[in-house]
Parts: structure tokens; sequence; C-alpha cells
């Protein structure tokens, strides 16, 4: 089931198209990725979902109904444009934000003090946040974003400003909230990410949507049916005429590496068969994945 739909939204500024006629579906309890070039329209469709910016067309859904005010309330949403009030107390600036989506006093100051003690910030309750760096601020936000645990969190580049032990840090909660149910929805250039957390991606790319489906599914849909063969022998590999052609094939020492470029239809059975048939000795043999990186590229380029 999914717990935002968002059906053929078109959004104009003028004469400029931010969106054409783009469709999502972010199921319930996933992370979604969602992807694009700068400027592609991502970040018009998180206001959109978050009621910021009214659509010229196309409908958004929320939970099979279309969605309201009272919706977004139960929306996290991290923007990529950060900004606390700079004079305020990071433990003031905190309260003031989790009471805005609904907590009381008592329930927010709870939830935040457990959530400082995780983020090993608790001794920042009564710095001001002038006084904080740039990643510290962004612990502080990112607390924000989800301290009344929203059912859907939109994060918009979470992991700019982080060092890689903090980066960590985050990517292991925005896991453990899916694994207490959560949606949470990613927009990110790092395709890294997306290959470690994402179920599922859009990609847009100016103003229209490119792709979207599972991220697994996607890197084999654009696999180019290539295998990666490790294997000892005294001669290398020749192309076997219907069956594959050889890419490349690097000899050390006897143990070779080489990439394999099987034809339409046949088996790996088959391929292995009339690898060992001819005296190699096989040590290993896998399918070469294409990397989401790679594949955005692509796209992006294409289009």
């Amino acid at each position: 089931m999914n717990i935002l739909t968002c059906t053929e939204i078109c959004k104009n500024f003028g004469e400029k198209v931010a969106l054409d006629h783009v469709s999502v579906e972010i199921p319930k309890g996933k992370i979604f990725g969602l992807l694009g070039p700068n400027g592609a329209g991502k970040t018009t469709l998180i206001r959109i979902i978050n009621r910021i910016t009214i659509p010229n067309g196309g409908e958004v859904m929320f939970d099979g109904r279309p969605i309201t005010q009272r919706d977004v309330e139960k929306i996290g949403y991290l923007p990529e444009e950060r900004g606390l009030y700079r004079k305020m107390e990071v433990g003031e600036q905190a309260m003031y934000l989790a009471q805005l989506k609904g907590m009381s006093h008592r329930d927010a100051q709870k939830a935040l003090k457990e959530w400082f003690v995780r983020f090993g910030i608790q001794d920042w309750w009564k710095k001001k946040v002038e006084e904080l760096s740039k990643g510290m601020a962004q612990k502080v936000q990112f607390i924000t974003t989800v301290v009344h645990n929203p059912s859907l969190m939109i994060l918009d580049e979470p992991f700019s400003g982080f060092d890689p032990v903090n980066a960590e840090l985050i990517r292991k909660e925005i896991l453990r909230l899916k694994d207490e149910g959560a949606t949470i929805i990613l927009s990110t250039h790092n395709m890294e990410s997306v290959e470690e957390l994402c179920d599922n991606i859009a990609l847009i790319n100016k103003s229209k949507l490119v792709i979207t489906g599972g991220v697994d599914e996607i890197r084999h849909r654009y696999g180019n049916n290539n295998i990666e063969l490790i294997y000892t022998g005294d001669n290398s590999l020749e192309p076997v005429q219907g069956l594959y052609s050889v890419l490349s094939d690097v000899d050390n020492s006897g143990r070779h590496t080489a990439v394999l470029s099987l034809q339409e239809g046949v088996s790996n059975n088959d391929v292995l068969s009339s690898i060992i048939s001819n005296g190699a000795c096989v040590n290993s043999f896998k399918e070469l994945i294409p990397r989401m990186n790679d594949i955005f590229i692509k796209l992006v380029t294409e289009e």
C-alpha cells in the first residue's frame, strides 16, 4: 500500500515548466530515493507534497485521500536549505519546533532529551545556535525533523555537512526509523547512499519523470549481460560463437580475470560448461551489475 501517490503533477513558474505530468508512488515503510540533477524539479515536488507550493495540475494523495494541511503535520521535512534561529538556545529552539508539530511541552522535552543523549549532544541544550558548527547544527535540525515520530519523513540531502562518522550515525538512524515503520523520501545526489538505503527510486530530469522502480530491478534492467570470470589455466579464453565474446582477459601468473559479454538468451550453465570443457578451472563467476551512479549519468546525459 502507498502512503503517498502523486499523479500527473504539473507546475509552471511563468513560462518555466518545473514539473511536467510527474507521477510517483511512495510505498509505506520503504525508503524512496528522489533523484535528479540540480534544477530537475525535485525540490518543487517536495514543496508541493508539503503544501508549500500549489501545483497547476495533478493530485497528491496521502493514505488514499487528497492530502490536507493536517496530513502535513504528520510529515517530517528536512529541507536542503537549513535554518535555525541563531540567537536562540538549542534546547529552546528544539522545543519550539517540536511543539509546532503538535507535541505537548512534556512529551517534547522527554523525546528531545532522549534524542540528544542518542546523538551525544546532551550538553548542548543551553548553547546558542550560533555557537554550533555546521555539522552540529545539522544534528539538531535532523532531530527536530523526526522527534514527533512522523509517518512520512522527507530528507533533502541529509548527509550534507557531515563528516564520515556523523554521516554513518545518520544512516543508522534512517534505517532504524524505517525498521520502526516510518516511510522516508530521500532526496540526494549521493548514489552510494541510494544503493545502500533505498528500496525504490524515481529519477526526474528537465521536469519529467525519467524512470521509477525498485533499485535492484533498475540496476539489473540496465545491465549489459556482462560476467566477471576469475579462473586458472595455461591459456586465455577465446570467444565462443553463439555463447560469449571476451571483452578483456588479464593473466596474472596463470590466474586470469576476464570480462565476458554473453549472447542474448544464453544460460550461465552453458557458458560455464564451455569454459570448463576448454580446460579452465573456474574460481569465481558473477554478473556485473551497473552502479546507480553510472545509470544516473547515462539517463541524464541521454536526456
